[in-house]
């Protein structure tokens, strides 16, 4: 989760402006990049429990430990919240799980690169600290209440709000974890387009990447169980926003949409203020119960749209938000996926056949259960395999015609192997894991922890 935005404080008291600051997103193809996040679950070595904040072993330690290798520590009063280095930023979620916010970079192989430098540096300091970190889902061992919340003023807002809307909403905050990708589009017919491929192909990312089958020490009968979670959090800032498929759909029509959208909080002089369920429309005219008399900036906008959580969300760019956290092999085949779906014409438009004609209800089928079945989940006359392997080699053609090579003259085709292994088995990493659980793991969820550590 985002921390504040960076200062812009230029009124946002009409919509116009509200709308002209998506528009700033558009680029022309060659400024087009590719942003990758991931999450990763820290636990101690031998108990397994989770990192607290303080301590020997914890996140503060974990944080300053990566600063010798020229981060830069970003405060919070007297904690250590984040760090930043050359566009990238290592943050926290409410729980401790430590993400990787990548810069915005040209190639899946400066992705990779990039994250195979964060988790060798990660593992050295981990390595002195007696921690480690974990590739999946989902907390699998600690239940809910054991997890230790981490120290921005951000998350207590949160987390006594989550309770009113849904069941599962601190479970998505202290136990969940996931990869996304974030891609630039040309102008708003573009974006359109590319939301709308995104949103419908969501679920079959989900298949693909399920990734959380243990909650509590034991199955919890899903094999995404972190997309379930969404299903139960919040229903005013979640899901799969039908309206993106309707005609006028653009950068006015997300407005309104984020303009219903309860707020949570305000940022000012370094304090949240607690907003939540208020409405940005009356910050907008000056009557936030939470602000009386004070208007809106941008950043305030840019701070509220951080606060949506569909399965694709639009901020400058989109950000697909579908797929569970898990091996680096996988965060690097997630912006892979991405990128060879949306980044060349003729892919984007095999995509854009193949989903045109699905219906919202069909759509919506999906999304409900493939948390569930993965890829045996019945679509029209086939499963969900078979249009995965579909999407596959969609993603494929387009990576090929991108034609970006490596030093070795690879191109990027290569990042959708394990993707390829996942398909034609039929078998989502979670039914492996579930697999060796019932088997040589002699139903134990302990061994997670050493053969999914990064």
């Amino acid at each position: 989760m985002s921390g504040p935005s960076a200062v812009d404080a230029a009124p946002a008291t009409d919509k116009t402006a509200l709308v002209a600051y998506l528009e700033q997103g558009c680029k022309p193809r060659s400024d087009w990049r590719i942003g990758t996040e991931h999450e990763k679950i820290g636990y101690i070595l031998g108990s397994l429990k989770p990192l607290p904040y303080d301590g020997p072993q914890g996140i503060r330690a974990m944080l300053e430990g990566l600063t010798e290798f020229g981060w830069k520590p970003v405060c919070e009063g007297d904690n250590v919240i984040a760090l930043t280095l050359n566009g990238q930023s290592v943050s926290l979620e409410p729980g401790g799980q430590l993400e990787l916010s990548g810069a915005p970079l040209e190639t899946i192989h400066q992705t990779c690169n990039e994250v195979n430098t964060h988790l060798a540096q990660v593992r050295t300091v981990a390595e002195r600290l007696g921690v480690g970190f974990l590739g999946i889902g989902i907390q699998p061992k600690w239940l809910r209440s054991d997890i230790p919340v981490m120290p921005k003023g951000r998350y207590g807002v949160m987390l006594a709000y989550m309770p009113k809307v849904g069941n599962l909403g601190l479970d998505m905050m202290l136990r969940t974890c996931t990869v996304q990708a974030n891609l630039d589009f040309a102008d708003e017919a573009d974006m359109v387009r590319k939301f709308r491929v995104s949103l419908a192909l969501q679920p079959i990312a989900t298949a693909l990447f399920a990734n959380s089958p243990f909650t509590d020490g034991r199955p919890n009968g899903f094999l995404s169980y972190r997309s379930h979670i969404w299903t139960d959090t919040d229903p005013d800032r979640t899901g799969m926003m039908p309206f993106v498929f309707e005609t006028g759909m653009g950068f006015e029509r997300y407005v309104d949409f984020a303009l219903d959208v309860p707020m949570y909080f305000v940022y000012r002089d370094g304090r949240y203020i607690d907003a939540s369920g208020q409405s940005f429309r009356d910050f907008m005219a000056g009557e936030l119960p939470a602000l009386p008399g004070e208007l809106p900036t941008l950043s305030d906008w840019a701070d509220h749209l951080t606060t949506i959580f569909p399965e694709v969300r639009l901020k400058r760019f989109l950000e697909v938000r579908g797929a569970d956290g898990g091996p680096w092999r996988r965060l690097c085949a997630l912006p892979a996926l991405w990128a060879g779906l949306l980044y060349d014409t003729g892919a984007l438009d095999a995509a854009w056949d193949l989903v045109k004609n699905w219906t919202i209800a069909e759509q919506q089928e999906l999304r409900s259960r493939v948390p569930r079945l993965g890829l045996t989940t019945p679509f029209r006359d086939t499963t969900l395999r078979e249009v995965a392997l579909e999407v596959l080699e969609i993603a494929h053609d387009g990576l090929a015609s991108r034609h970006r090579l490596d030093g070795a003259g690879n191109d990027e085709t290569g990042f959708l192997g394990t993707l390829w292994e996942i398909a034609r088995s039929g078998r989502t990493p979670a039914e492996q894991m579930l697999d060796d659980y019932y088997g040589r793991w002699n139903k134990s969820v302990d061994p997670v922890f050493t053969e999914y550590a990064y």
